[in-house]
């Protein structure tokens, strides 16, 4: 009699969810779109890091970009704000309900156009929320006009050049003082799961951009963004790993050696300690240079630019109460009367 062969085992994460229970719609975007390789990315990071779906909340504005939400996700809340609005509209969620992980993704023109000043005060505040902007250089949806993050001197597929000076979210990033600022590459999975699962940890804003070549509009000869232009300019700045949160492994070796360390799934991780030449991740003005002079040469460099996890967060500047202002209901928001004319006495 033969055997019935053995279902094969679903793997699944730390909290018993499988990869299929982090995934949304179909995609409508076009073939070969860098925005959906962005989303495949997304789902591995989520699940990877065992976050409740129902604990997520999806932030989007305009653009092809803001259709992506839609994509990841089915069981978590999502909302579109109107054109360039996310990030107020993203504070306001994360201050009602502080316990939700907020997810804003927004495109070039979501974010270095219209929302150029709701992007600024939302770094500057520091709102704990991991903000991806998928940027091709141009506006996808209304047929492919530059974006404020087109290179200068670049061409459209029309033929038409842009003489103007791109804004760099990183640099400006960096300039307002935001605590985690990377970039990467929609086709680069090794770099970009880890870099997402780093941001989901973040106690702060935590802002990735990451080029997505346009397929339709700006993958082209004289294109800055498409896939040979980065594929042929791309440096990456280190080789990066994200190791979800388990027992603590404390090390202590000096620079320049070696060092191996037995993992939680028995494998050995081999550390070697960069000198003090290399990039330092916590230093901004670094950064800064950096991204400056790789803009010049004509490369992207992509990584970890800079991490400061001790920024004090808008929630903790705000200092709220430990329950979600969402939860608390009528007897703790309405004060009593004494309390309520003591307030009041305090205004006189």
């Amino acid at each position: 009699m033969e055997k019935t062969p053995a279902a094969k085992k679903v793997k699944t994460n730390s909290i018993n969810l499988t990869r299929q229970d982090y995934i949304g719609s179909k995609s409508t975007l076009c073939t070969g779109c860098g925005h959906d390789s962005v989303t495949n990315n997304i789902v591995s990071a989520l699940f990877q890091s065992g976050i409740d779906p129902y604990n997520v909340a999806k932030m989007s504005g305009i653009g092809c970009s803001s259709k992506t939400p839609n994509y990841f996700l089915d069981k978590s809340c999502g909302f579109n704000s109107v054109h360039g609005r996310m990030a107020p509209v993203a504070t306001g969620a994360k201050i009602s309900n502080h316990n939700l992980t907020t997810l804003g993704i927004s495109g070039d023109g979501d974010t270095a156009s219209i929302g150029l000043g709701s992007f600024s005060h939302l770094i500057r505040r520091n709102v704990p929320m991991t903000y991806l902007v998928e940027n091709n250089g141009v506006y996808g949806l209304t047929k492919g006009q530059f974006s404020a993050t087109a290179d200068k001197d670049s061409t459209l597929k029309n033929g038409a050049h842009n003489s103007f000076e791109s804004i760099d979210l990183c640099s400006l990033a960096l300039d307002l003082g935001c605590s985690f600022v990377a970039r990467s590459f929609s086709g680069d999975t090794k770099q970009l799961v880890p870099l997402i699962s780093a941001a989901l940890r973040h106690n702060g804003t935590a802002l990735i951009d990451i080029i997505s070549p346009c397929v339709t509009f700006n993958n082209h000869e004289g294109s800055t963004k498409s896939y040979d232009a980065v594929k042929a300019h791309n440096l990456a700045l280190q080789q990066l790993g994200f190791i979800q949160p388990q027992e603590e492994k404390l090390v202590d070796y000096e620079e320049g050696s070696v060092e191996e360390i037995e993992m939680h799934d028995g494998s050995v991780l081999v550390l070697r300690k960069l000198d003090s030449q290399t990039h330092d991740v916590h230093d901004r003005i670094a950064a800064h240079s950096k991204i400056a002079k790789s803009k010049e040469s004509g490369e992207i460099l992509t990584g970890l630019f800079y991490i400061n996890p001790d920024t004090p967060s808008f929630l903790d500047t705000l200092n709220l109460c430990d329950k979600p202002l969402a939860l608390l209901d009528e007897n703790e928001t309405r004060p009593k009367k004494e309390v309520f004319s003591k307030i009041l006495e305090d205004f006189r």
